[in-house]
């Protein structure tokens, strides 16, 4: 257990949030002995995406009501055994039975931040484009507390504005994201594979008329936040097991981080997806307890 355990706030949307990058991320600091609360819009108790967590929908006969309990590609895209049973455990927790709503959050009751992601628009959009919460979020991020974001979350902090500087929080930082590859996979996968009457389910905004493709996508916006676009990193050729890391098909554990890949910048944490959610929750505990001297971007 850690002698000096801190609170870490987790915001997420009613609906839709990722059961992995939420409920391991829960476990891994629980486990180490930080206080972890929850925040959503309205206050009120919330749910994961349903779609991660059985599986059912995602195969191409998915829309069928008899068919859609037969499993093929959902049994491969949804949250793995571990992520699931965090989840169930998650679901017992006092602290996420009862949350707090994005308006009453302030700075200084948390020693922490951490951004989850999820993709479903359904949900998902009450999450990414709250002003409160990104109003909170530019503020936290300000007073140099640890921050770490993964997948959709790192387009929340993208979105939120630092008030000293009036530029994205991300601008001067270094940070990785959901990449535009492993979007473009997920969803080209659904497109001929899977719920090809919603082949957009992996993609939370789409493009309009005349934007290139991609435009839309978690890497383009974070991009375009950054002061300058190779502040935005993916795993390089020569990193070890690249592989593992960049080919979406192997996911990180506790015993094994060889598929992860995390970016720490100063106190700032940032992932890619639910495959990197072991590392990066324990990067972010770390930083929580080891602490590191404020950090001001560039």
């Amino acid at each position: 257990m850690n002698a000096t355990p801190k609170i870490v706030l987790i915001p997420i949307p009613n609906l839709d949030f990722d059961p992995s990058e939420v409920a391991v991320s829960w476990r891994i600091l629980t486990s180490r002995g930080h206080k972890v609360l929850f925040a959503t819009p309205d206050g009120k108790a919330a749910a994961a995406d349903p779609l991660m967590l059985s599986g059912e929908g995602l195969d191409a006969w998915g829309w069928i009501p008899v068919l859609r309990k037969i499993k093929l590609l959902g049994l491969m895209l949804r949250a793995n055994a571990s992520a699931r049973a965090d989840y169930a455990a998650l679901e017992g927790d006092r602290a996420f039975r009862a949350p707090l709503a994005y308006a009453e959050l302030e700075v200084a009751h948390y020693d922490g931040l951490l951004l989850p992601g999820g993709h479903r628009a359904r949900g998902m959009l009450a999450y990414l484009e709250s002003q409160p919460l990104q109003q909170f979020v530019g503020a936290f991020f300000d007073s140099g507390k640890p921050v770490a974001a993964i997948c959709h979350g790192v387009v929340l902090a993208a979105r939120s504005l630092s008030p000293r500087s009036g530029k994205s929080v991300l601008h001067g930082r270094i940070t990785t994201a959901l990449t535009w590859k492993l979007e473009r996979s997920a969803w080209t996968l659904m497109k001929f594979c899977g719920r090809f009457w919603n082949p957009a389910y992996y993609r939370t905004y789409g493009e309009q008329d005349g934007e290139a493709a991609g435009y839309r996508s978690v890497q383009a916006e974070v991009t375009r936040a950054l002061a300058q676009p190779g502040d935005f990193i993916d795993a390089e050729p020569a990193v070890p097991d690249y592989f593992r890391k960049s080919s979406g098909l192997f996911r990180d554990t506790d015993h094994d981080v060889r598929p992860a890949f995390v970016v720490q910048n100063g106190n700032y944490v940032s992932a890619r997806w639910p495959g990197d959610v072991h590392h990066f929750a324990a990067t972010f505990s770390f930083l929580l307890e080891d602490g590191l001297p404020n950090w001001q971007p560039r």
